[in-house]
């Protein structure tokens, strides 16, 4: 079934690479001449007979091509199984193809370049021994422009929501908390009731977002009470944490992975959980989904500010949208500065 590819092999082997851009939606905007680069790639692969197909009658199901980077170094330029004719050990048997005529040219390391989204094919990658050596970023100029240049002066905020009507209560309480919180707070804002919620504002939350959520799950243990903390971090993120009596019930992050990969059964936690929300909140399940986008990028999505009102009008919470400054000046704002 495995066997060499040859020069008269070669549209066969072009056609296959186009049949996975086609399906793959074709290569990312920042990738230039990618057909033209694997045409390439495979007519080496060929001289070097490190080609291989997986045949069976006159049907080529799949391909793999490799060729050498140095004395000691292979590298496994193309692999590509047709789907219906995957998880049946076709992928290994055309890798173990590639691995033997590389071995024999002197090959003692393989790598290999797969895009950080294709979960099946790191999973596959990974199980056969590779493992990750190096981790390219990419991003637009106009987001590294915006990124790189003067930060706003509200970058970064939070506030806190506690579902109660016990004013002096959560005045007393974030009197005793904040300065317990690992950092120096010039102060806190509390504000009277809007909708059943009391909102809280803290300078150190604003800064430090790990702050603003134990915060918020300090609050929520010692009232058992429904809380939530929305967030702005550095102008890219929208995030909230939702908690019941002190236990973390949902999350949500427009930028799940913004600060690095994460396993994907995170990335799915924190997309929000409508009928959570719903329960705790009583907002309605399709306005929660329709005001939590989420992306790969900050610059895929509408200004976090934006997405963080949006959510918070969808829960019927007033006050998400600012952080400590703005909340000091507003009407009813109770201010408990600090000098410590």
């Amino acid at each position: 079934m495995i066997r060499r590819a040859t020069e008269a092999d070669r549209d066969t082997l072009i056609g296959l690479w186009d049949e996975w851009a086609l399906g793959d939606a074709g290569p990312p905007p920042w990738v230039e001449r990618a057909r033209e680069g694997t045409l390439e790639g495979i007519d080496r692969a060929i001289r070097e007979e490190a080609a291989f197909v997986w045949e069976e009658g006159d049907a080529v199901l799949g391909f793999a091509c490799g060729v050498m980077e140095g004395g000691r170094l292979g590298d496994l330029t193309e692999l590509y199984v047709r789907p219906a004719a995957r998880r049946r050990g076709i992928a290994r048997g055309l890798v173990a193809a590639i691995v033997a005529a590389l071995h024999e040219r002197g090959a003692e390391f393989l790598t290999v370049g797969v895009a950080v989204q294709n979960a099946a094919g790191r999973g596959f990658y990974e199980h056969a021994g590779f493992r990750p050596e190096e981790l390219r970023l990419v991003t637009d100029v106009a987001t590294l422009e915006r990124r790189l240049s003067a930060e706003p002066a509200a970058a970064s905020f939070g506030s806190i929501h506690i579902q109660s009507d016990d004013l002096p209560a959560i005045e007393r309480a974030v009197r005793q908390s904040v300065p317990r919180l690992p950092g120096r707070s010039r102060g806190s804002v509390v504000m009277p009731p809007r909708n059943g919620w009391i909102a809280v504002y803290d300078e150190l939350c604003d800064r430090d977002p790990k702050q603003l959520r134990r915060l918020a799950q300090e609050l929520s243990d010692r009232f058992g009470a429904a809380v939530i903390a929305f967030g702005v971090e550095e102008d890219a993120v929208a995030r909230f944490v939702l908690l019941d009596r002190g236990r973390i019930v949902d999350e949500y992050a427009s930028v799940p992975e913004y600060q690095g990969e994460l396993p994907p059964g995170i990335v799915v936690s924190l997309a929000a959980n409508s009928r959570v929300v719903s329960r705790l909140t009583g907002a309605d399940p399709a306005a929660v989904r329709a005001a939590a986008p989420h992306a790969a990028s900050p610059s895929e999505l509408p200004p976090p500010a934006e997405i963080v009102a949006g959510l918070a009008r969808a829960m019927g919470i007033e006050g998400a949208e600012h952080g400590y400054e703005d909340a000091r000046g507003r009407a009813g704002a109770i201010s408990l500065d600090r000098t410590n």
